[in-house]
């Protein structure tokens, strides 16, 4: 989206600057003017009385009595101190609003390049129009309600919900509402998922269809569907260097750095996490899931649960999970919606889709870490808090920092949300060798009845 302003040209703009000051300099010397004109002629002293010659009448200003004039030099001193002050104001003033003036000339001479030069020549009006998407403005911009004011929102307009982020990066936010309306979407997968951990979440609707999957087929039955490999038919591969599930598979023994490597695998490790208790890093579900009276954990959340085997376990369990995850060069959302279970689309920074004090238990693996902002991190931990009910559950799982952060920051964190500590386990991670001082923290935490 690109703003109206954006579209004036810097020449022009600086006209008006430079018009302003001088308009506000005549202003300031003329009532000055008056101040002195109105004091010369209500003063005691001033008279007009004929000339010792006689021969011409003339304004006449006696000296009168010293310290009587020395009171009204003092006075207009003042007076005049009292001017000096206001102008000298004004002027800050202006100086204030030149700087902020130059700001945005700044800025909008980095952002101006955008446009031809026949549309940087053109009305500021209809340049903005024409630079401006219809979409864009419809899905920033407010909604008059068709009944009136709603006492229930306390206003007679309602604004689409998107990331404030959004408004910061106008171009790519431009280009992601240029489409047909009414027709197919542009295969953006990667560009608006960019966009979202960039901070532009959520993004705005679109009035567009997506591409849908050549020879799409039913899903697999369920629960058959927990622990089999869905069909290649199912998604649309365009965004991803894999083009099937084979070659997700396989890319577990390819060299390099993928997200979670392995995940894609259902007959690999993916089989048995979470089945097994090592009373260290590694819990177990049942384990867990003993320190609730039977049947009281129902409901859940895992924050960034890579392709779903967390609610897999759990559904098992008649646990109802839902999952959130980030498509990264994989497609980790649809594969946990082919295994029969519920998935969204969201990043760590956004805040939990759910009510207060609702949830049964909220789990992490590895996304919560020490790549996050400390300020944001301990922005989620509450929000973790918020979402969990009273006695809910918080599987904090291999949360990774530097042994220098484990008690100076991560530690007092937690401390300040207000968890209460069921288990507490801390390891090195020492893949890397001892000397990284890399650790682990798995953690088991309650939110207090009370």
């Amino acid at each position: 989206m690109v703003s109206g302003v954006e579209d004036y040209p810097k020449k022009h703009v600086q006209q008006q600057q430079l018009h302003t000051r001088y308009k506000l300099k005549m202003l300031v010397l003329l009532i000055l003017t008056n101040l002195l004109t109105v004091y010369i002629f209500t003063s005691p002293y001033f008279n007009l009385r004929p000339s010792p010659m006689g021969s011409k009448n003339h304004i006449s200003l006696p000296l009168g009595d010293p310290t009587t004039l020395l009171d009204e030099l003092s006075s207009t001193k003042e007076q005049l101190s009292i001017s000096h002050s206001l102008i000298a104001e004004m002027h800050k003033k202006l100086n204030s609003t030149s700087s902020l003036v130059e700001a945005l000339l700044t800025e909008l001479s980095s952002r101006h390049g955008g446009l031809t030069e026949k549309e940087k020549g053109s009305d500021p009006v209809k340049s903005l129009n024409a630079a401006t998407s219809d979409e864009v403005m419809l899905v920033t911009g407010p909604h008059k309600l068709p009944l009136g004011y709603s006492p229930r929102m306390g206003s007679d307009e309602v604004y689409p919900p998107v990331g404030g982020a959004c408004l910061r990066y106008q171009e790519e936010l431009a280009q992601y509402m240029t489409y047909e309306v009414g027709g197919e979407c542009p295969v953006d997968d990667v560009f608006a998922q960019r966009l979202m951990l960039k901070g532009c979440e959520p993004l705005p609707r679109r009035r567009c269809h997506p591409k849908t999957p050549a020879n799409y087929v039913e899903p697999t039955p369920f629960p058959q569907s927990l622990w089999t490999t869905p069909p290649d038919a199912s998604i649309i591969w365009d965004p991803y260097t894999c083009k099937s599930y084979k070659c997700l598979i396989e890319r577990k023994k390819a060299p390099g750095y993928f997200d979670c490597k392995d995940c894609f695998d259902l007959d690999g490790r993916e089989k048995s996490r979470w089945l097994f208790d090592n009373g260290r890093l590694d819990y177990g579900i049942d384990q867990v899931l003993k320190t609730r009276p039977h049947g009281t954990i129902r409901i859940g959340f895992d924050i960034g649960g890579g392709s779903g085997t967390f609610a897999a376990r759990m559904k098992e369990r008649n646990i109802t999970i839902i999952t959130s995850s980030m498509n990264l060069d994989g497609p980790f959302t649809s594969f946990i919606a082919s295994r029969g279970l519920i998935s969204i689309h969201v990043s760590v920074s956004q805040r939990l889709p759910f009510f207060d004090n609702t949830l049964d238990i909220v789990h992490s693996m590895h996304v919560l870490s020490n790549w996050i902002p400390d300020a944001m991190l301990e922005f989620t931990l509450y929000d973790i808090y918020r979402v969990l009910r009273p006695g809910g559950l918080f599987w904090l799982d291999h949360f990774f920092c530097l042994g220098s952060q484990l008690n100076q920051t991560y530690v007092p964190m937690l401390d300040r949300v207000g968890f209460r500590s069921l288990r507490w386990s801390a390891g090195m991670k020492l893949d890397r060798g001892i000397d990284k001082n890399e650790w682990y923290i798995s953690a088991l935490l309650e939110k207090p009845m009370t």
